[in-house]
């Protein structure tokens, strides 16, 4: 063999080592399968009973037998006929059971969710009514506030006309009153002129009284 033969060789089991090195088996159905230290029967079984399913790391690969590592770090040799490439059915149906179980979990996650946000939805529905038959009482209210104090605004000014007619009236008293003093004034000073009057009067009303009807005198300056 000429050396670019052997090194194309020694690169062709490198890269099938290395090929075999990525690959995980599995255990096939029903079986308990030993590990050796050969690949081979005759050699000794240094892991017995290994059981069906169990994932088994690919070291080497031969003709008959597969050098592997077990979940408990043996390395060893097993038969390959008893290797699948696959989970067995056991494993992939209680792979397949709990990805059941973890969906159902979530549906029943979802549909708790969906209640809750139908729930909020509406509870905010209800508010949102709330909200906006308060708003159309405030509304209300609003008018009625503006109503009042439209008439506020109107008794304020008939009470501002109702002020100045008093203090008008007021007035046209203080000129009556000043009016009243300047006539009190003048009777006083015509005091003596008018009871010469009223003798004189009395005197001429005693001769024409018994002739006439009885009738009320009135008294101007009361």
């Amino acid at each position: 063999m000429t050396p670019l033969r052997l090194l194309f060789s020694l690169v062709l089991i490198v890269s099938s080592v290395s090929v075999a090195q990525a690959r995980t088996v599995w255990v096939d159905d029903q079986l308990y399968l030993p590990v050796r230290s050969g690949a081979g029967s005759q050699y000794r079984i240094i892991e017995n009973a290994v059981p069906s399913g169990t994932p088994l790391e690919v070291l080497e690969t031969g003709e008959s037998y597969t050098r592997v590592r077990t979940p408990k770090g043996t390395e060893g040799w097993v038969s390959s006929q008893y290797l699948s490439n696959e989970p067995i059915a056991a494993d992939q149906l209680r792979r397949v059971s709990q990805q059941l179980d973890a969906a159902r979990a979530e549906l029943t996650e979802t549909r708790q969710q969906l209640a809750t946000v139908t729930e909020e939805r509406n509870s905010l529905q209800n508010a949102e009514n709330n909200l906006s038959n308060r708003a159309e009482d405030l509304q209300t209210e609003l008018q009625r506030i503006k109503n009042i104090a439209a008439d506020s605004i109107n008794l304020e000014r008939r009470n501002r006309e109702l002020r100045e007619e008093n203090q008008k009236l007021r007035n046209d008293l203080e000129v009556l009153t000043a009016e009243n003093e300047r006539l009190e004034a003048s009777k006083e000073s015509d005091f003596m002129l008018l009871g010469a009057g009223l003798v004189f009067g009395g005197v001429l009303l005693a001769l024409i009284i018994p002739m006439l009807k009885p009738t009320r005198k009135t008294d101007n300056w009361a």
